[in-house]
């Protein structure tokens, strides 16, 4: 049986992770900057984590959620801690698509209104209703688009949000904390701060993807903190499990649903909750946030004095976007043994997404090969 093709494979068969490196199956050495779509916060195989995920096997590897689950509590009460989000409570599954389709879910069955408002450029999943919101119709087939109104807006165009959440029948607006595949574009805090105060006065559920900007990549734990606001439902999953898969929706006491209208078998099970723990632990254990914060000026400080290039994004979620030869530089770091193989629907920008424990000798030693390539 063949695998079925979800990306196009380099021609690498890689063996093993260690820290900020990726080797392959004949032991050559790959400085990771891309962390498999921004998943590795904490390192490839830190020992901590390794440890708590053996650790829990040893104790208990899986029940289902019609009993108390201990280390689901202890999760909860260390994400609420770092976030900031001690308020909300927490529901698991098991992706990021997934997290996003129950938290529209959540909107509608708190309003009962049906229309979304998402914009341009968004990526929010491959799930019917996450899909909906996504804004790329190659990616919808005929059943996915039929049952889903959605009203796709320019980012931070703060005119036309409020003439349609005027109309009044609008259910929620979601938002990415930044896009990611659409390009690293992001909202501006001022346009966060009137969408708050507009969802508020409509009646509309603020909902904020921070499924690949979240859990620290930021330099803040999601990146709409730095507007100095709250949303009523944030999604999360990538970086939290650090690879193991988990996702999490946060969701304001004022909206949480009716008990039994959101359920999951797998979701928060013990091994990715004690996966999860271990990753919170050490983003705060490490100082890697701040970190984050320190090496994207890092970046921009390599490229200040370089012609044509700009850098977009926040902390270790970011983009070099250069004028042209994207393709060939990308596979030029490759062969440079650079693992780079974020790209996104700017085809000028090469992403970059590396673990959060990254140090500063590699940042540079990647800039340095980057600025020999442009």
């Amino acid at each position: 049986m063949n695998l079925f093709d979800v990306y196009p494979r380099f021609d690498i068969r890689l063996a093993k992770g260690s820290g900020i490196y990726l080797y392959d199956e004949n032991g050559q050495r790959y400085l990771d900057l891309y962390g498999g779509h921004g998943v590795i916060s904490i390192g490839h195989s830190h020992p901590s984590y390794v440890k708590a995920l053996k650790s829990q096997m040893d104790q208990l590897i899986f029940y289902s959620n019609s009993v108390h689950l201990p280390i689901q509590e202890a999760l909860a009460h260390k994400l609420g801690e770092l976030s900031g989000y001690q308020q909300h409570s927490v529901f698991y599954c098991n992706s990021g698509a997934e997290a996003n389709e129950n938290a529209l879910k959540v909107a509608s069955f708190h309003n009962g209104k049906e229309r979304f408002i998402a914009f341009k450029g968004s990526f929010h999943g491959r799930t019917s209703a996450a899909l909906a919101v996504t804004d790329n119709p190659n990616l919808s087939a005929p059943l996915n688009a039929a049952h889903f109104p959605v009203t796709f807006l320019e980012l931070n165009d703060s005119d036309a949000l409020k003439t349609e959440l005027e109309k009044g029948d609008v259910c929620g607006v979601i938002v990415e904390g930044i896009q990611g595949v659409g390009g690293l574009d992001m909202p501006t805090d001022a346009f966060l701060v009137q969408l708050r105060a507009w969802c508020t006065e409509y009646d509309a559920v603020l909902i904020l993807d921070e499924i690949q900007s979240g859990c620290g990549r930021t330099g803040k734990f999601f990146a709409h903190q730095s507007a100095g606001i709250q949303a009523d439902v944030v999604t999360m999953a990538k970086g939290l499990g650090n690879g193991f898969p988990i996702g999490a929706v946060l969701i304001s006491e004022t909206i949480a649903p009716k008990y039994g209208m959101l359920g999951t078998t797998f979701g928060g099970n013990p091994l990715a909750c004690a996966a999860a723990l271990s990753v919170l632990e050490t983003l705060e254990s490490e100082q890697l946030m701040a970190n984050a914060s320190a090496l994207e000026m890092t970046f921009r400080a390599e490229f200040v004095d370089v012609d044509h290039v700009r850098i977009k994004g926040k902390g270790l979620m970011l983009g070099v976007e250069l004028p042209s030869g994207i393709k060939e530089i990308r596979g030029k770091l490759l062969s440079e043994h650079f693992m780079f193989t974020g790209n996104s629907a700017n085809p000028n920008l090469l992403r970059i997404l590396p673990p959060l424990s990254i140090d500063r000798a590699a940042v540079i030693e990647f800039c340095t090969a980057l600025k020999s390539l442009i």
